[in-house]
C-alpha cells in the first residue's frame, strides 16, 4: 500500500512539473513584459479602488467597513498563513529556485526567481480569496466572470514567470476558496445582511480591469523587461 501511494504521489509530481514546463517553456519577449507586468501587485490597485467605490455607493460606511476587514482576515489566512506556516512545513522549492534540480530548465524573467518555497501559491490564494468573497456578496454574473478570468490570468502568470508550479496554484485557489468562504458565513451571520439585489455601478471595475489589461498590453509592445 506503502509503496502504491508512493508511485502515485510520484506520478502527480512528475505531472505536474510537466504541466508547469509546458507552460513556462511558452515565452518570448513580448509575453515576459506581459506576464511581469501582470504578475505586479500595484498595477490592480485603481481595480480594488474601484471595488471599494462600488461598495461605498451601495453599502452603509458600516457595512463597508465590515467587509473590508473581512477581506483583510482573508488576506491574513491566505497570505500569512501560507507563507509563514504552510511554506515553511512543506519546504517545497519553487521550480525558479537554485537548489530545485529543474532550474536549469527554467525560463525567469528579469533575474527574478522568488523566495525560497512556493507551495502553495499567495497569488492564487491571495487573488482567489477577493474574487470568491466578491462573487458571494455582489452575485452579479458578468462582473463574477471578469473577476474569474483576472484572477486565471493572474495566476498563469505566476507559472509563466518560472515561481510556481500549477500545483501550487491549485492548493493557493483552495485556500482561497475556503477562506473567502469561512469568513462570508461568518459576516453574514454577523451583520445579518443579504447580498443587495439592486446594486449600482457594477460595471465599473469591469470598465477599469479592461483599462488596465488594455495598459498592459500596450506597453509590453513598447517596453522589455
Amino acid at each position: 500500500m506503502i509503496a502504491l501511494l508512493l508511485d502515485i504521489m510520484q506520478e502527480v509530481k512528475s505531472a505536474d512539473t510537466s504541466a508547469f514546463l509546458t507552460v513556462n517553456g511558452c515565452h518570448n519577449s513580448y509575453w515576459d513584459t506581459f506576464m511581469w507586468l501582470v504578475s505586479d501587485r500595484f498595477i490592480w490597485v485603481p481595480m480594488y479602488l474601484s471595488l471599494l467605490y462600488v461598495l461605498l455607493r451601495n453599502y452603509s460606511p458600516k457595512v463597508v467597513l465590515g467587509i473590508l476587514v473581512s477581506v483583510g482576515v482573508i488576506v491574513l489566512f491566505t497570505d500569512s498563513f501560507s507563507s509563514q506556516v504552510i511554506r515553511p512545513w512543506i519546504a517545497r522549492l519553487r521550480p525558479s529556485n537554485l537548489q530545485n534540480p529543474i532550474s536549469g530548465m527554467v525560463h525567469i524573467v528579469d533575474g527574478h526567481r522568488g523566495g525560497s518555497y512556493g507551495f502553495p501559491s499567495s497569488h492564487a490564494s491571495n487573488t482567489w480569496g477577493l474574487v470568491f468573497f466578491m462573487a458571494y456578496l455582489l452575485r452579479r454574473h458578468w462582473l463574477t466572470g471578469f473577476l474569474f478570468v483576472w484572477a486565471a490570468i493572474v495566476c498563469y502568470s505566476r507559472m509563466y514567470l518560472g515561481v510556481h508550479y500549477f500545483g501550487d496554484i491549485i492548493v493557493g485557489t483552495l485556500f482561497g476558496l475556503l477562506g473567502s468562504s469561512v469568513v462570508y458565513y461568518v459576516f453574514q451571520r454577523l451583520s445579518g445582511k443579504k447580498y443587495k439585489q439592486n446594486l449600482k455601478y457594477t460595471y465599473v471595475p469591469v470598465w477599469v480591469g479592461l483599462s488596465i489589461f488594455a495598459i498592459i498590453f500596450i506597453t509590453a509592445i513598447f517596453y522589455r523587461v
